[in-house]
């Protein structure tokens, strides 16, 4: 596979959209996806939603790996969202446009019509995309705060929020960072801890000017301006050991109308810090091992291992979907394990000799060395503790969670950064201990792990939804958050005529996330990390 020459970050802005809400403007978003072959398009990012405006600038960056030998084809779509759902299907299409990551890295300003579909123009809709080669893996840290900001609300006090810009080539201003939280109802508010990437900022230059501007938030997208100010890296850099750098906020029109005026109030920089961000790969570089457990269904609802018709069958070509699913994840897990000896347990059968049901047996029969050798070890005692076991139930899942977060929680004893854990657990239905196992997930979350989840056969896999903390926190019973999102859910019946890749892809895309949240959340670098490149 060819190497990733560098990465770009894409700044999208859109002019004159159409509008699909009654009674207010659209709520856009853009994503973009690239083309996977075979009229399959899979997404890669997406920005922020920006409620009722129809230009919109988003602030958040999309991020796209650059190949120069390749030809990558991207589609960048607008969408109105009304709803909290991730699926775009549900959406209103407001345009979109296909192109290639060369043709944007090429111009300087890259702006097209949008289209509802080829030929079919989106109303006077534009799109602008600008590429920036993301050079510096650097974070900046801001604490800020204001003092006697200007009323801007006739029934209350201003909804401060904070926007940074920086100047581009061409001397126009760029955002670069909105501040997430809208303090309600507040002259002097402290911001949440601002984070974002150096190269973001001001591309490296500690000197390239910075302008700030803080605003009033209102609900309908017209906000107003408070003030504004400039500055640089260099000046906020001041900031920090109890020590502020303080500016005046000024709002232009006043200043220019009034002898008297002096500013809208003044915006505190408490501390500002550079802090170092390192990616997947510099942990995996740096020495970190990836230690890979299976934990498969046995249970009675799978169906007779015999009958053509049970998920264990094993076809005459030698699969099922047990294997396919097993395969398909640990052919690329077992690249980023040095021994390549992968701990594969069983739950819900009962077992010899006792005929007792476990739901934590070894599938190699050996409790006190549990490990499979490679990949085709596993498939090996898959197929040969099939005939010699019964299948039974109920399904549990948190003994298999708790067993693999037993060595998580000896390895985080250690303080570095040198192994990381994934639990792939297949099965065929609900789960019996759901309380247990939301209760394990919490714990795990804690720890230097992810789960994946594939679930095999038709069932109904609302369950396995909700332990997936895509639609909101997932919370034990006595109401404890869990502390990162973990668990990835995959229903294999999307991915039965799709390429054997697409499965591994799908479950395995937010590891790499997970595994950086877990050690920046620690503050763990890499046990080998990087040297630093200046700029």
């Amino acid at each position: 596979m060819a190497g990733c020459v560098s990465r770009v970050e894409l700044s999208v802005t859109c002019r004159s959209l159409l509008d699909r809400d009654l009674g207010s403007r659209s709520d856009p978003l853009c994503v973009v996806l690239h083309d996977a072959g075979g009229g399959r398009w899979i997404e890669l990012d997406r920005t922020e939603r920006i409620k009722n405006c129809q230009n919109p600038e988003f602030c958040k960056k999309l991020v796209v790996d650059y190949y120069f030998e390749k030809v990558q084809k991207l589609k960048f779509g607008v969408y109105d969202i009304d709803n909290k759902s991730f699926d775009l299907n549900d959406d209103d299409y407001l345009g979109g446009i296909e192109c290639t990551l060369g043709q944007v890295v090429s111009s300087s300003v890259f702006t097209r019509p949008l289209e509802l579909r080829q030929g079919k123009l989106a109303g006077k809709g534009t799109i602008t995309v600008s590429a920036e080669e993301i050079k510096d893996t650097r974070v900046l840290c801001l604490e800020i705060e204001a003092r006697n900001l200007d009323k801007k609300d006739l029934l209350g006090k201003s909804d401060p929020f904070l926007e940074f810009y920086k100047q581009n080539d061409a001397g126009m201003w760029q955002l670069v960072y909105r501040s997430e939280v809208v303090i309600k109802n507040n002259l002097n508010p402290c911001w949440r801890k601002i984070s974002a990437p150096l190269q973001t900022f001001c591309g490296g230059d500690f000197n390239k000017p910075i302008k700030v501007q803080c605003a009033d938030h209102d609900s309908d997208g017209s906000h107003d301006l408070i003030g504004t100010f400039e500055t640089n890296l260099t000046e906020l850099q001041k900031a920090g050991d109890g020590s502020a750098v303080e500016f005046e906020c000024i709002h232009p029109e006043k200043k220019q109308k009034k002898k008297s005026y002096k500013n809208s109030g003044i915006i505190r920089i408490k501390s500002c810090k550079i802090e170092t961000e390192y990616s997947f790969l510099d942990y995996v570089m740096g020495g970190c091992q990836i230690n890979f457990t299976v934990g498969v269904d046995f249970t009675g609802s799978n169906g007779d291992p015999k009958s053509p018709d049970s998920l264990h069958y094993i076809s005459p070509d030698g699969i099922n979907e047990y294997l396919i699913a097993i395969w398909s994840v640990g052919s690329v897990v077992q690249d980023y394990d040095a021994d390549k000896l992968f701990p594969a347990f069983g739950f819900g059968a009962q077992v010899p000799p006792s005929w007792q049901v476990s739901h934590e047996f070894a599938l190699n029969f050996n409790p006190s060395n549990p490990y499979c050798q490679g990949i085709q070890g596993i498939v090996d005692a898959y197929r040969q503790i099939l005939p010699q076991i019964r299948l039974y139930g109920p399904t549990n899942f948190s003994p298999i969670i708790n067993h693999v977060a037993r060595f998580a929680a000896h390895s985080a004893q250690q303080g570095t950064a040198s192994q990381y854990f994934i639990l792939l657990i297949i099965t065929d239905g609900e789960i019996t201990d759901l309380d247990q196992t939301r209760q394990a997930i919490v714990n795990a979350s804690k720890l230097p792990m992810s789960i994946i989840i594939v679930g095999v056969g038709e069932a109904d896999f609302k369950t396995m939804e909700f332990l997936d903390g895509d639609n909101g926190v997932l919370k034990s019973l006595t109401g404890e958050p869990a502390a990162r999102d973990i668990v990835q859910f995959v229903p294999f019946r999307q991915f039965k005529n799709a390429p054997r890749e697409a499965l591994s892809q799908m479950v395995l895309a937010e590891v790499p996330k997970q595994l950086v949240s877990y050690y920046k959340w620690q503050g763990w670098p890499p046990v080998k990390p990087p040297e630093i490149k200046k700029m």
